[in-house]
């Protein structure tokens, strides 16, 4: 059983900064793709970032120069850095790993994320 935990969402003024952690446990074995995506009220689920195993990453035009993604294979984590944080950026972001052997990745259950003044 595998389960994905993301943590680190809150609330931040504008061109603020937060790291958003995804915490993998269980019998994840080999990830190949592992990812953020983000959904605001009333808005399809969007991409955010991905990263292969590879350590080749790919960002929405949105977040581009401003989101880094990582992880720590060993310790089973991925990150998101976000700086210079927008309203627009508002969203419950979702992590997810898309592991070897299984045809659906695993989603985490989402952390909010708000961006005001």
């Amino acid at each position: 059983q595998v389960q994905l935990v993301e943590s680190g969402g809150g609330l931040v003024q504008p061109g603020g900064s937060l790291r958003l952690s995804c915490a993998a446990s269980g019998s994840i074995g080999s990830i190949y793709t592992t990812g953020w995506y983000r959904q605001a009220p009333g808005k399809q689920r969007e991409l955010v970032a991905t990263i292969t195993s590879g350590g080749i990453t790919n960002y929405s035009d949105s977040v581009k120069g401003r989101f880094t993604i990582s992880r720590n294979s060993a310790r089973n984590l991925a990150y998101l850095q976000m700086n210079s944080l927008k309203p627009e950026d508002t969203a419950v972001y979702y992590c997810y790993a898309g592991l070897v052997g299984r045809a659906a990745p695993v989603w985490g259950q989402g952390t909010q994320v708000t961006v005001s003044s």
